[in-house]
């Protein structure tokens, strides 16, 4: 899953990037308003972190364009304003949740993860699909009672097509779920960790799950 992190102050920009690293997110970066709109424009993501008082356009400034344009992509503000009218500004601003500096970044974890259930329409952090169980916490993939080892890629691109089971996802929409912008690697890598899922989760089993849909990508679903 794809975070982008909003903060002016290099320090705490850096360590929320660590953390959020740390919890095995893909995460951009960036100091302020017109740089955070560029990778709005130009990326896909799960969650935004956003500081309210920034350099350029305000975090105010930020949410209401990407409303404006239809982008319901959940968002936090990230700030010292810690006012009851500051926190009903930002919510009716169109916000998704409000944390103020100084904050215990296992709460920050913690509300990222909720609006990402709250994106897949889940009440916990297990997927399942047929006999395919997927514990985003724990970070485990079972195919009936068989445990399947993953690397941290394998696990990131099937945690994000069985939080979207069923949708047809383009090679392009994973990758820019994937990979941040300082990923370097070449433009086949979708196509490769695929084949990698295919051997660990379909092969040794005898229904396949991972299915091409010619033209438009991948799709996991039941056949």
């Amino acid at each position: 899953m794809r975070i982008l992190v909003v903060e002016d102050e290099p320090n705490l920009n850096k360590l929320i990037v660590k953390k959020l690293e740390l919890e095995h997110y893909t995460v951009d970066s960036c100091l302020n308003g017109s740089d955070a709109l560029s990778y709005i424009e130009m990326a896909e993501y799960d969650v935004i972190v956003l500081d309210i008082m920034l350099p350029g356009f305000s975090g105010y400034d930020i949410l209401k364009i990407i409303r404006s344009n239809g982008d319901d992509t959940p968002v936090i503000f990230l700030t010292a304003m810690d006012g009851v009218d500051d926190r009903v500004r930002g919510l009716d601003a169109g916000a998704d949740d409000y944390l103020v500096k100084p904050f215990v970044f296992d709460e920050l974890i913690a509300r990222i993860k909720a609006l990402i259930r709250r994106a897949s329409n889940s009440t916990n952090d297990i997927y399942e699909l047929a006999d395919l169980t997927v514990d985003c916490t724990a970070r485990t993939v079972m195919r009936g009672k068989t445990e399947i080892s993953l690397s941290a890629k394998e696990f990131s691109i099937l945690e994000y097509m069985i939080r979207n089971k069923e949708k047809v996802l383009s090679r392009d929409k994973i990758s820019r779920h994937i990979w941040n912008y300082d990923y370097e690697g070449g433009s086949n890598m979708v196509d490769v960790y695929i084949r990698y899922l295919r051997v660990k989760i379909d092969e040794p089993f005898g229904s396949k799950l991972i299915h091409t849909v010619r033209g438009a990508g991948y799709v996991l679903r039941e056949e």
